[in-house]
């Protein structure tokens, strides 16, 4: 049986090869600060895009609404701003905060959620 971490990881994994084939350059994996992590940070274009993964097997609509409440979504955005203080090259960019459900029963292997919330 796989931990919780391994699993997280197998998840990013395949979002990461998701995002590759839709055209995204993974900048960053597991970025994390004391206040938070960011799973995914990728760059398309000119938009910087924060991803949070969520692997819900046996989950639903609302325990993806759940799973990103406000206190969650507050420390991504926390811990963005403090991944752009360190990378001031991405500052003229269009700042995406998306969420990628893989395996949701009612919704497809990967679901990109784009622009789930906003500051």
């Amino acid at each position: 049986m796989l931990s919780t971490r391994q699993k997280g990881n197998d998840a990013e994994d395949r979002a990461s090869s998701w995002l590759k084939e839709k055209g995204y350059t993974i900048l960053q994996r597991n970025f994390r600060t004391r206040g938070g992590e960011i799973d995914i940070i990728a760059l398309k274009g000119q938009h910087l895009t924060f991803f949070e993964v969520k692997s819900l097997p046996h989950g639903t609509i609302e325990t993806l609404a759940h799973e990103l409440n406000s206190r969650k979504q507050e420390k991504i955005i926390k811990t963005a701003k403090c991944y752009l203080q360190k990378h001031r090259e991405y500052s003229n960019r269009y700042i995406h905060f998306d969420v990628l459900a893989l395996d949701l029963p009612v919704l497809d292997p990967v679901y990109h959620i784009e622009n789930a919330f906003t500051e």
